[in-house]
């Protein structure tokens, strides 16, 4: 695997300090990443040197994460607030404006979908890994079957004082969360301890699970449909640039069917699944995400007159 370490910058994005690693040449086309739960930066430490040599890569600490900005109030991570530091983050000296490439992964998929939908103009790719459009995973996690199954940590996470029993006995019960049923060979020495360290920060874990908490999406119980979902505004939830969806196919928190009729809001979707890996694709094979990544980007220049 390659390993490269990336450079360590702050940026004051609506008055509160973001931590951002970068890598890459900045004259290089951007390539913002995004990461999810209960991850940070350190997320794309595999994956950002595979693609430091097409892209300048800028990895925040989202919101309540790492070593950026964490506000106690679970109204302060609502998807419109997240989706704004990013635009900030965008139009930073540190970035220099767009449109850009977006990659986001879980929870990160939702701000980089949020982004596609509400600033179109921001952002010229998407590409998503092993996450969801909000409508294919409101509907699944609402029908009561597999998902929802899958889906009940959620009710958990949203219970007060979670935060506190998840960092019992050196987090513990998060450790267990992270790699239910999944591999985690790639959580271990110096990437451990510097997930620890991140988790340990002041106010942090309460920042992250905050992020659950704020989300309008409902979880059904195991065979108890949901029948009161609203409609959402498919006209409002389109992606209009080209997209592109990387799938771990072993992935036990996110089903196959999450993604089911993604192409009702992305008309330009191109899907890759990746064999033999889960949910931390990007940790367990990330030369074949950045090669899919990579593929997808140049054959499509490719095709331009």
């Amino acid at each position: 695997m390659k390993h490269m370490q990336g450079t360590a910058n702050t940026v004051s994005l609506q008055g509160q300090d973001f931590h951002v690693l970068t890598y890459g040449l900045p004259h290089l086309p951007k390539l913002l990443m995004l990461h999810g739960f209960p991850e940070f930066s350190g997320a794309y430490g595999e994956l950002a040197p595979h693609l430091a040599g097409m892209y300048h890569c800028i990895v925040p600490d989202q919101r309540g994460y790492g070593q950026s900005w964490a506000p106690q109030d679970v109204g302060d991570y609502t998807t419109s607030k997240l989706v704004d530091d990013m635009v900030a983050l965008i139009e930073s000296d540190l970035v220099g404006g767009g449109p850009l490439a977006v990659i986001g992964h879980d929870w990160g998929a939702a701000v980089a979908y949020g982004l596609a939908m509400v600033r179109p103009d921001l952002v010229e790719r998407l590409v998503i890994v092993n996450g969801v459009h909000p409508v294919p995973f409101q509907r699944e996690i609402a029908k009561g079957g597999a998902q929802t199954e899958a889906s009940q940590y959620i009710h958990y996470l949203r219970s007060p004082g979670s935060e506190d029993t998840l960092s019992a006995d050196n987090y513990a019960k998060l450790l267990a969360l992270f790699s239910a049923k999944m591999n985690m060979n790639w959580l271990n020495g110096d990437t451990k301890a510097a997930y620890l360290e991140a988790w340990g920060r002041p106010g942090r874990l309460r920042g992250m699970v905050n992020w659950y908490r704020a989300s309008p999406l409902k979880v059904a119980k195991p065979g108890v449909p949901l029948t009161d979902i609203p409609e959402l505004a498919v006209d409002k939830l389109q992606v209009r640039c080209p997209h592109l969806l990387i799938w771990g196919t072993q992935d036990a928190a996110l089903l196959p069917e999450t993604t089911h009729g993604l192409e009702d809001f992305a008309a330009d979707l191109t899907r890759v699944e990746i064999e033999d890996c889960d949910h931390w694709v990007m940790h367990q094979n990330p030369e074949a995400v950045a090669d899919a990544i990579l593929d997808w980007v140049i054959g499509a220049e490719a095709d331009i007159p």
